[in-house]
């Protein structure tokens, strides 16, 4: 009897150690009640993708860096004839997409006051030239005031016109900091080539790419330096329309854009 409960004991270990740890279930199973299904086969392990050798046809496209490119384009070109032609073939701009017209700037090139405004809006997309909507008349009739005419021929008292942006935004919403940074080196060689005596920022926007920083209320009427050259920040004359009051500090910065041009000369 002793020999038998030793085996007996040694068999279930061993029926332990190979996983039949439970003598009974929780209820009868009924053997000859089962469906006599064959078992399940094994799904076997999807093969891995044979590498193959990347052919040039076929290698992922390089990301653009498209301030460099237009930095590049810019810096090509050596007249303002030339710079204008650059803008239009820059292909890395989707407001282009959008617009009616390239918009790219109005006045004598040769005029001592350089304006740059912000973006074109319906009136200009249409017509192709900056400020000629109400913002543009008004600001017709302030030059008048200080006898000054984007159209006169004599430079000193004549203007330059010009946009931070050639194409319209959408709705006329504010330009985007990856626009404006796009066409910052065309605003650069345009000044550069136009080479005015004089700036005038019009608004948030020009004030925000060429200086850095915004707060048109802050900044209007201070005479600053950009590009080795006096600028003075005023209101867009956007802004006049729907804030009249605000036209006596654009009169008094209009006396002293004159002055300051009396100076320079």
């Amino acid at each position: 009897m002793t020999d038998t409960y030793w085996s007996d004991l040694a068999a279930l270990d061993w029926q332990v150690e190979l996983g039949a740890d439970e003598a009974i279930l929780d209820a009868p199973v009924d053997r000859y009640a089962l469906e006599d299904k064959a078992p399940a086969k094994a799904k076997p392990p999807k093969a891995a993708p044979a590498k193959t050798q990347t052919s040039a046809a076929h290698t992922p496209p390089t990301e653009v860096d498209s301030v460099a490119v237009a930095r590049a384009a810019a810096e090509a070109a050596s007249d303002i004839e030339g710079l204008a032609a650059a803008m239009t073939a820059y292909p890395h701009c989707d407001l282009k997409e959008g617009a009616r017209n390239f918009v790219f700037a109005d006045g004598n090139p040769a005029a001592r006051v350089m304006i740059v405004g912000e973006a074109p809006g319906r009136d200009e997309d249409l017509a192709g030239l900056p400020f000629v909507g109400k913002a543009g008349q008004l600001l017709d009739r302030m030059l008048a005031a200080i006898d000054m005419d984007r159209a006169h021929p004599e430079a000193a008292q004549s203007v330059y016109i010009t946009n931070v942006l050639p194409w319209r935004p959408p709705q006329n919403r504010t330009p985007e900091p990856s626009e404006i940074a796009m066409f910052l080196p065309f605003l650069e060689a345009h000044i550069r080539l136009a080479a005015p005596d004089l700036l005038v920022l019009m608004g948030n926007t020009p004030c925000q790419t060429l200086l850095g920083r915004a707060g048109i209320t802050r900044l209007r009427g201070n005479w600053t330096d950009v590009l080795d050259r006096p600028a003075l920040p005023m209101f867009h004359p956007a802004y006049l329309l729907r804030q009249p009051a605000a036209k006596r500090d654009a009169w008094a910065d209009l006396l002293s854009l004159k002055a300051r041009l009396r100076e320079t000369k």
